[in-house]
């Protein structure tokens, strides 16, 4: 399994004409972006909106939020210019651990250690290559919601509006201690061999136990005890609930790599708008961009009140709350309701907009 194996046949590719730098200092050569795009750019390069995916998602937008892209919608391909590209780090098209190395062989755990900022700092160079001058909009939720805001604080002339879903503007204590044991999950694999393991063996074990850990916190008790209850599976000898969890483990394991799963962890938890900036609040108070924040009652991640601090301090921002009884996970499940939210910031944005453009023809 490649990264370029795993990428949708729809997918296009740019490489990097020149070597990126990461955060880190490290330089990395021969970077490939994998991406997909619905709708056409404008001649100004001015009517993109950039979609950015989750921890272990892909640029297939149409796969994972289908019912907010098509006409109508709030990715609307007769006007924008729908882009959505795989994040650096990961495994599905874009240069991440899966993919060959300068040894010749795939990187794996000698893959450096990335952040949010450098995933949007490749986004940034891959609309260059496309010609797109402007965004109208940068969503996306949990670590798409990431980027998003790291779009405003890092590109601020180049976002005319951002929506964060599901997100704090600095990953917590608690968030980072359960990615520290999902990691120790795959680690304990004796398959994971210091992350130097064949791509066709891979520890299969323990990124299914990280998998079972993460949907703890991707649900909620409400969610669980709505689906499962304690109902026993057909034949006995295990409840539903652990039958669900074995079966996403089993999922993941075929179609995403554990060291891209380590790799990107580690950069959400590096997520900190004021990392290597001023004070937090004073970051985040300099960042006007019109904001959308999105939080879901009953996140367990991401609770609500990470959201109402986001919001509170962003000058420009607006807070909706989706009401599910599904938890984190609400944001690619209430897909309706979430596009109807979206749209409607969407309207109030441009009806704001044009009333400034109109003032200053007046004057």
């Amino acid at each position: 399994m490649s990264a370029a194996a795993l990428a949708s046949p729809a997918t296009s590719f740019v490489d990097l004409d020149d070597p990126f730098v990461l955060e880190s200092g490290t330089t990395l050569r021969d970077v490939r972006v994998a991406y997909r795009t619905w709708g056409r750019l404008a001649p100004d390069g001015a009517n993109a909106v950039l979609v950015c995916h989750a921890l272990t998602g892909s640029a297939d937008v149409d796969t994972w939020w289908p019912g907010l892209l098509g006409p109508g919608r709030a990715l609307d391909p007769d006007g924008d210019f729908v882009i959505c590209s795989n994040v650096l780090g990961s495994c599905y098209g874009t240069t991440g651990p899966a993919s060959a190395g300068p040894a010749g062989r795939h990187w794996g755990a000698d893959f450096p250690a990335i952040t949010v900022r450098d995933m949007v700092g490749v986004q940034a160079r891959l609309l260059d290559a496309l010609g797109v001058t402007r965004l109208r909009l940068v969503v996306g939720g949990s670590l798409g919601g990431m980027q998003a805001l790291e779009w405003a604080a890092s590109h601020p002339s180049r976002v005319g509006a951002v929506a964060a879903i599901a997100v704090s503007g600095r990953h917590s204590p608690w968030c980072i201690g359960l990615s520290a044991a999902q990691r120790a999950a795959i680690r304990a694999d004796a398959r994971f061999r210091d992350g130097r393991y064949p791509l066709d063996d891979p520890p299969a074990d323990g990124l299914a136990a990280a998998r079972a850990i993460a949907m703890c916190t991707y649900r909620s008790p409400a969610s669980f005890g709505r689906r499962f209850g304690r109902a026993v599976a057909a034949g006995g000898g295990e409840f539903e609930v652990e039958r669900y969890l074995r079966h996403q483990g089993g999922k993941l394991v075929a179609r995403f790599d554990a060291n891209a799963f380590i790799t990107l962890t580690r950069a959400m938890d590096t997520h900190d708008l004021a990392r290597g900036r001023v004070d937090y609040e004073e970051v985040l108070r300099r960042i006007d961009t019109p904001a959308l924040v999105v939080s879901i009652d009953t996140d367990v991640l991401y609770p609500p009140a990470e959201q109402r601090e986001l919001a509170a301090l962003l000058p420009n921002a607006e807070l909706v709350t989706l009401h599910s009884p599904h938890g984190h996970d609400a944001f690619l499940i209430e897909v309706a309701r979430l596009d109807a939210i979206v749209r409607s910031f969407r309207r109030r944005v441009a009806s704001r907009s044009a009333v400034r453009q109109g003032r200053g023809g007046a004057a």
